[in-house]
């Protein structure tokens, strides 16, 4: 008995349709998925926000000072033989804070009228002379170079007398310079000599504070001194004082640092500060715009990129990274950059590699 055996033919369009078929299917959207999710992810260095980099900035040591303080010393030299000031003595203007022994400056006053009682009768005599021959001569019975003569010695008798005069009144004002007496209305700050001590003239005796307005001086490191521009305002806290705080503005920075601490003096002016707030009390100085509470967060340079002209950097969520704009106000310590908008503690951010990433891939992380 024969077997039939068919043929079977396939035509060239239903082989085209075929083909077809089998490349839609490859093209499918759940199968490239699948083939992504194959392919490794790459592997990034990421941080995440903490509660620590949004502390507020360092507090800066200092101590409270007067807005105007003079070194006052005496303008003659000499032996002190009175001191009526101590540290802390509140003073007004015109008192005696402290004497020189005058001794030697009466001498040479008495000198000094003795020197103007001698001119004075000189000149007396050559002014008498010069009267009566001024006479005779209206009368013809002097010649004129006779009478120039005498006129002479009255002009210099007269200048003589002068400068007698003027050394005596030179050595009435050595005397009252014997006396310290202060220029205005203050706190005496330190005194730097005592009785029986020989000064020169100019030495700094007594350091005065004027007026009431005080101030905190501190030293600001170079890795922090941009945060302190005049006008700034800041916290100041006092160390014997735990309860208060005072509002100061930065009236005065420093366009030099120490050459050997490499620190910038700055003055922080204390806003209406109370009478508790003394001379020489320990303060510390915080930024009123980084009080605690505020958010200052600190990155890493690397993880921020450009679009534009807004800063981005890349937030991981589920293992997938998305763009997320921020704000920076300046540069931190370091490599770091301060974010004031943006970024929340608990986010996770990419450190590497962030401009080779896109929105919504797949990374793998490493702290």
């Amino acid at each position: 008995m024969k077997q039939c055996k068919k043929k079977y033919f396939i035509t060239v369009p239903a082989l085209f349709a075929l083909s077809m078929l089998i490349t839609a299917g490859c093209n499918n959207p759940s199968e490239q998925e699948g083939k992504a999710l194959l392919e490794p992810a790459p592997l990034v260095t990421s941080i995440t926000i903490s509660a620590q980099d949004t502390q507020p900035t360092h507090r800066f040591p200092g101590e409270v000072r007067g807005r105007y303080e003079t070194a006052l010393g005496f303008r003659v030299p000499g032996k002190v033989i009175a001191r009526h000031v101590e540290t802390g003595t509140r003073v007004k203007a015109g008192d005696l804070l402290m004497q020189v022994d005058p001794k030697d400056i009466k001498e040479a006053m008495t000198a000094a009228k003795a020197q103007v009682d001698a001119a004075e009768s000189q000149y007396k005599l050559t002014a008498d002379l010069l009267k009566r021959f001024n006479a005779l001569y209206e009368q013809d019975y002097m010649s004129k170079a006779e009478i120039d003569r005498y006129q002479n010695n009255a002009d210099s008798a007269r200048a003589v007398l002068k400068q007698a005069r003027a050394q005596l009144t030179q050595a009435g004002n050595q005397l009252d310079y014997c006396n310290l007496n202060a220029d205005d209305n203050g706190v005496v700050l330190d005194v730097r000599a005592e009785t029986g001590q020989v000064v020169a003239a100019g030495m700094p005796v007594v350091i005065m504070v004027k007026g009431d307005q005080r101030e905190v001086e501190i030293f600001v490191p170079e890795n922090q001194v941009a945060t302190f521009s005049p006008g700034a305002y800041f916290h100041v806290n006092f160390w014997a004082l735990p309860n208060l705080a005072v509002q100061g503005q930065v009236r005065y920075v420093s366009p030099v640092a120490d050459p050997i601490t490499r620190t910038y003096k700055t003055r922080i002016t204390l806003i209406d500060p109370p009478d508790s707030v003394r001379l020489g009390m320990t303060a510390s100085a915080v930024s009123a715009e980084h009080e605690a509470g505020s958010s200052r967060i600190f990155i890493p340079m690397s993880a921020v990129y450009q679009t534009g002209d807004a800063p981005m950097v890349w937030v991981i969520k589920d293992h997938r990274v998305g763009q997320q704009k921020i704000r920076v106000e300046k540069a931190g310590q370091g490599e770091e950059i301060q974010v004031i908008e943006g970024l929340s503690p608990g986010d996770e951010i990419v450190t590497t590699g962030v401009h080779k990433l896109s929105e919504g891939q797949l990374v793998r992380t490493q702290p």
